[in-house]
Formats: C-alpha cells, structure tokens, sequence
C-alpha cells in the first residue's frame, strides 16, 4: 500500500476515490451496478464529486461498512468497523399530500447540460413555505441534498419511479 495514498471512509467522496485509485472504478461498478452512471462524463463532474461513499452506499442500497472494505481490502488498507448507515424515507410518509406540492424542479434536464443544481435547489428550499412540499425530479438519490436538507429539518420522500426516475419530496413542517 502507498502510505501517501488516501485513506479510504465513508466521508470519502466517489470522485476523490476515483482519481486517487482509478482501478477501484470497476471494483465500485461491480458491487453496485448503478455505478456504472459514473462513466458518464457529466455525472462524474457533478455527482462524483460532491457524493460521498456513505451516501453512495446508500444510493446502491448497500451497507456502507461493506462497500467501504471492498474497496480497502483491493487496495490492502485495514478494514473498517462500525459505520454509521445512511437512511432514507421510502415508504410514503403521514405528512405527504400532493395538494401541498408547491413548485418541483427537474435535474435530470440540468445534469445533461453539466449544470450542479444543489444551490438553485437549496434555495428554494431555504425560500419552502411551512406545511408545503417541494419535488425534485432526479435520475438517482440525490444523497448529498437529503443530507443537506435534513440538517435544516427539513424532511424527505424518495419515490422511485424506475432505475433511472426518482422524485425526492421535500416537506419543511
């Protein structure tokens, strides 16, 4: 193991991992096929760079302490114990109502074009009425803006349409 190299946590994000251990890209894409998203170019820029393995995990719907050893264990670091998981709501929540959906936004359309919409999106949030509902239209979990977004109290819904279509709810209560 080069004692230089970086040292591999769940706070890790896929992008540093990536162009620290460019091997380990195949290794991430074969323990979780959804990975595979991260060939396209546009989605490395964007996601890659602010996800982090913790949150990719939860993305993969895969235990991040596993996820974490097999990239280690490829590389011959340590392994890791006791990882903290990431949830998310999935099953639909008391609080939704589709008659409080007050605006949405659609990323898909944005990180086509190599745009990172976490700023425009946590503003509306930050500008969310009390009791309404945000939605926005993702193709994946947008694991960094729940993460963001429960910080400030604000809860989630992720609904998924398909493996390639998922509205994530927000509700400020």
């Amino acid at each position: 193991m080069d004692e230089n190299k970086l040292i591999i946590t769940p706070k890790t994000k896929v992008l540093q991992l990536i162009e620290a251990y460019p091997q380990l890209e195949e290794v991430l894409i074969g323990y979780v096929p959804a990975f595979e998203k991260l060939k396209n170019p546009v989605l490395r820029k964007t996601v890659a760079r602010v996800a982090t393995l913790q949150q990719a995990a939860a993305i993969g719907n895969v235990k991040v302490e596993e996820l974490i050893n097999v990239l280690r264990k490829a590389v011959g670091q340590d392994l890791l114990e006791g990882a903290d998981e990431m949830e998310f709501t999935t099953q639909k929540p008391q609080w939704f109502d589709s008659n409080k959906v007050d605006s949405e936004i659609d990323v898909r359309v944005m990180l086509q074009a190599g745009e990172q919409p976490v700023n425009q999106i946590m503003a509306d949030l930050t500008d969310l009425s009390s009791d309404k509902i945000y939605k926005v239209v993702a193709p994946f979990i947008t694991a960094p803006l729940i993460d963001k977004a429960s910080s400030l109290g604000i809860k989630h819904w992720v609904e998924k349409i398909d493996d390639e279509h998922f509205n994530i709810y927000f509700y400020k209560p």
